[in-house]
């Protein structure tokens, strides 16, 4: 069985919120003071923080293509350690590393 993609879902049984969302992270996207790939990073320590995997699969993706190396994913997603403990990284590491091999266009990601 094939796992349909939530976010596909969510534009299509809700178009209008949708596209409101979209223009939020858009702006949010374009505000000034960090480069893309510190943000990406950041949004990987957010997502592991609250227990997101996929979310973490997901700004892994964006991260590397923003230029993240392996090493700095890893680092966002660990920096949680202290803060949320050790199940929070366990459970979000899995899905930065299925992020990185998922990456479009290459065999392996950046070390």
């Amino acid at each position: 069985m094939t796992e349909k993609n939530p976010y596909e879902i969510f534009q299509k049984e809700c178009p209008e919120l949708a596209e409101r969302f979209n223009n939020l992270v858009e702006v949010q996207r374009s505000l000034k003071g960090l480069d893309p790939k510190t943000k990406q990073l950041i949004n990987i320590a957010i997502q592991t923080s609250t227990r997101n995997p996929r979310g973490v699969k997901f700004h892994t993706i964006m991260a590397y293509q923003a230029g993240a190396t392996k090493d700095e994913i890893i680092g966002a997603v660990v920096m949680n350690l202290h803060l949320s403990g050790l199940v929070t990284v366990l459970d979000s590491l899995p899905a930065a590393l299925e992020g990185l091999e998922e990456v479009p266009f290459t065999s392996s990601a950046k070390k």
